[in-house]
């Protein structure tokens, strides 16, 4: 198992590197520049002193060597746009992404594992028919209509739940507040999640119970409910920590559009805003962080693995 994470670590580390790599040519290939290099109302001389300053004149490769050497420093470099810390706009930011994705996630995973579960228990009943409905409503509307309707239906028409922000501005720290700005965004962006989980959680359950020790324990008189438990949702759970990790970037990029219709101060609308601005320290500042969450999300996936099913060996994978 140590050596297996030993691998795994280097491995992450070089492919964060590679990640940035590609995005910081990309992203300093793209036509224009910054903001503050493309107006027409600076001063030419001027706006030759700033890309000098800034060193956007040196080589790409040089560019990328420097920021390499910050980067292993601990510094992100600062905003041309916020003339902030990088390190201060995204660790503002993230918060607020990592409350709504994570309120959003937890509640697909929560309700997606007992509707896929009784899906496949109670095949071609009810349930199953309302959960599969349930699942192609959530993977087949759009995310920015689905946001805009509610916001039609709570905030216009009944006027029950604020239509935008984090908080109401001017007014003391509330939980009630928190949650009622929350509701609209979090259930918006756990639909696509909920959707697939639930599909992954019936498939899961039905190629499980078909297994010869489902059927020797309940042939040894097991309680059903301790079938279900120790045996079928066990084993059922493999493939589905395998989807959880993969949706938790899929969860912080789809955000960006909940956050944009929401007014969501978080991650997805820091970086459409740096993308647009050509805020080069702070779009790569976002990528590094959002890159190394979707690397470690994925390690802590494989060892999960091992905790739900002793009988796969990652130290020989």
């Amino acid at each position: 198992m140590t050596a297996y994470l030993i691998g795994r670590l280097v491995q992450s580390v070089v492919l964060v590197l590679v990640v940035s790599a590609v995005i910081f040519a990309i992203v300093h290939s793209a036509p224009g520049g910054p903001t503050i290099l493309n107006n027409p109302d600076v001063d030419p001389r001027l706006a030759r002193d700033i890309s000098e300053r800034l060193g956007l004149n040196d080589p790409l490769p040089v560019q990328y060597g420097r920021w390499l050497s910050n980067l292993f420093q601990g510094k992100l470099g600062t905003s041309y746009q916020y003339s902030l810390p990088v390190s201060r706009l995204v660790a503002e930011r993230m918060q607020a992404t990592l409350l709504l994705g994570g309120v959003a996630l937890i509640a697909a995973i929560v309700l997606s594992i007992p509707l896929g579960m009784i899906s496949a228990i109670r095949r071609h009943s009810a349930w199953d028919y309302l959960a599969t409905f349930i699942a192609f409503v959530g993977v087949s509307v759009p995310v920015f209509w689905l946001g805009l309707m509610l916001i039609i239906l709570f905030s216009v028409t009944l006027n029950v739940l604020p239509s935008a922000g984090m908080f109401t501005i001017g007014a003391p720290f509330s939980v009630g507040d928190r949650l009622a700005h929350l509701v609209m965004p979090a259930t918006v962006l756990a639909t696509l999640p909920l959707a697939q989980l639930t599909r992954y959680a019936r498939s899961g359950t039905l190629e499980v119970i078909r297994q010869d020790y489902v059927r020797t324990a309940r042939a040894k008189g097991l309680r059903e409910r301790s079938v279900l438990v120790r045996h079928i949702l066990r084993n059922a759970l493999i493939p589905f920590v395998t989807v959880v990790a993969v949706l938790i970037p899929r969860v912080l990029g789809g955000a960006a559009i909940t956050e944009a219709v929401f007014a969501w101060p978080g991650m997805g609308r820091l970086a459409i805003e740096a993308a647009f601005t050509r805020d080069y320290p702070l779009v790569m500042g976002v990528t590094i962080v959002i890159a190394t969450f979707v690397v470690v999300c994925n390690l802590l996936a494989d060892l999960t693995y091992g905790l739900l099913d002793p009988r796969i060996r990652l130290g020989r994978g």
